[in-house]
């Protein structure tokens, strides 16, 4: 048989040429000059470009000729060292990035073998992995909740390259809307204004389908029903400055409700894929959390603050209040003696004149101490945690005549914010119940960092617990134990209360510092009746 051979009864076809294999790799393979330009290019390579062989060559690369670029060891979504990664975008359509090797050939050192593959959607997946991964840890980051959610926005715009991303929650009331994050968009005042306009004209809302069916909402084309429809006419420019065409809207869901909705607007020639749509519902579950977050722990913040005030009202009735009428009382028999005829004692008069003022001053410290133990944070971070505590143990002092010792460890400078305020409050009322309850005669405060923890605790010298080895009293026990142990496990702590040794009751304070910093919740944006795209 023509062009093949014998080789021990078996008939072997002719080797085929290199140039051939070439040809038909699975891979694009080319070869470029000097100059960087295209000399040839086989069949999987012109595809990989979507033009002709003979349209490249001639046409600049997109593969720069490093090859003293010395290769790192391989990442972890890298298949292996050597690799390099560079991107292209055709003169109409999406861009694409291409992962290459290259070698200089051997008969002629001014060309450059490239073999290269398309990596575009494997490079897309791993920076959606890496946007989820920065989002979670964003979560445990000091920041508003608007600065989370902003946060997030621009994730997700940077990792799907789109024209622009909102994220909307649902207000209080729950029939508004309010703009908690965003990318891509201009600061526009009376957006939402413009939007209820559009509603009202008559246009199709559709992220409030998302809210309602608690199912995502892909709409194709979406920018062209907009352009077209005159019901959208308050916002046609403004939305026209994106530059998109498709849109999604993808619900954030709190305890199986529908709080509020993720919109992404896709540039021209994106599709929404189901991998697009579940890298959205994954950012949206990633939001809801941060609003959850922020909603509950807003709520034990109003829970506090009640607890706070109740607190503050029996003091001032305790204290104050009961003070101030005895001032009224002896004004009142100062007015009485005034009205007789006859004159005054010296005597009498200095009495009442030195009870006044002697219940005067009380009232001043106990009022100076109330305010003192209402703003704490002003003074945790001007002057740090440890002077906070002074100032108070200062203030108590002088109103009570409660024997204090302080003993103040190393590494309390690096406790601020958030944390230091709770480390006080819990502190300020494990003396305020021994000032109220203990009819102790002197109080040891301990409070230091050590082994990564922050470490306090208060103990008197009073009458101790009603119940001996009661570890957890109940909540109205009078030493407040549920505030105090809400504050602490906010950080992952544990506040306990048990007797002492002889007499007297301790509390102790335990907070460990590896603990991210919690959300703290802004001010709310103004929000609008529901609408949207």
């Amino acid at each position: 048989m023509a062009g093949h051979r014998e080789s021990g009864g078996t008939t072997v076809p002719p080797p085929t040429p290199w140039t051939d294999l070439a040809a038909e790799a699975p891979d694009g393979l080319a070869i470029v000059d000097s100059a960087g330009r295209f000399v040839c290019v086989n069949r999987a390579g012109a595809h990989l470009f979507g033009l002709a062989e003979t349209a490249l060559i001639g046409t600049p690369a997109p593969f720069p000729l490093a090859l003293d670029v010395v290769a790192g060891p391989a990442g972890l979504f890298d298949d292996g060292p050597g690799e390099q990664l560079t991107a292209w975008t055709p003169p109409s359509g999406l861009r694409r990035e291409f992962a290459y090797r290259l070698r200089r050939t051997s008969r002629d050192p001014a060309l450059t073998v490239i073999a290269f593959r398309d990596v575009t959607e494997e490079r897309h997946r791993q920076r959606r992995i890496a946007a989820i991964a920065r989002s979670a840890a964003n979560l445990a980051s000091q920041g508003s909740l608007s600065a989370t959610l902003d946060a997030l926005a621009r994730e997700v715009l940077q990792t799907d390259a789109l024209a622009g991303v909102q994220i909307l929650t649902v207000d209080d009331s729950g029939r508004g809307l309010r703009i908690m994050g965003s990318a891509g968009f201009r600061d526009l005042p009376d957006f939402f204004d413009r939007l209820l306009d559009c509603r009202q004209r008559g246009a199709s809302l559709r992220m409030l389908d998302a809210l309602r069916d608690s199912e995502p909402v892909v709409v194709a084309h979406r920018w062209d029903t907009i352009r077209t429809d005159p019901a959208w006419e308050p916002l046609r420019d403004y939305l026209g400055e994106l530059r998109w065409d498709s849109f999604a809207s993808v619900p954030l869901i709190i305890r199986g409700r529908a709080a509020g909705v993720l919109n992404a607007f896709f540039a021209s020639g994106q599709v929404v894929g189901g991998r697009t749509l579940e890298f959205l519902v994954a950012m949206a579950e990633q939001a809801a959390i941060a609003v959850d977050y922020a909603s509950l722990m807003q709520r034990e913040r109003d829970v506090a603050r009640r607890q706070e005030r109740q607190r503050l009202a029996r003091d001032l009735h305790d204290s104050i209040v009961q003070q101030v009428f005895s001032i009224s009382m002896q004004a009142s028999s100062m007015e009485v003696l005034a009205q007789r005829d006859t004159s005054l004692p010296a005597g009498t008069v200095r009495r009442i004149a030195d009870e006044v003022g002697l219940l005067s001053q009380t009232v001043l410290a106990d009022l100076r101490a109330m305010v003192h133990e209402l703003r704490p944070s002003s003074t945790t971070e001007l002057g740090g945690l440890e002077e906070a505590v002074r100032a108070l143990v200062d203030s108590t002092t002088n109103r009570t005549g409660l024997r204090f010792s302080l003993v103040v460890g190393q590494g309390l400078d690096g406790i601020a914010g958030e944390l230091a305020e709770d480390v006080y409050r819990i502190l300020a009322e494990a003396i305020h119940n021994v000032v109220k309850h203990a009819e102790a005669g002197k109080v040891v405060i301990r409070l230091t960092v050590r082994d990564e923890q922050v470490r306090a605790s208060v103990a008197d010298d009073g009458r101790g617990l009603a119940t001996s080895r009661q570890e957890a009293p109940a909540p109205d026990s009078g030493y407040g134990l549920k505030t105090m142990q809400e504050r602490a496990q906010r950080w992952g702590g544990t506040v306990t209360v048990k007797p002492r040794e002889n007499s007297g009751t301790v509390v102790r304070l335990v907070v460990p510092l590896a603990v991210g910093v919690p959300l703290r919740q802004t001010s709310r944006p103004r929000s609008r009746p529901l609408s949207g795209c």
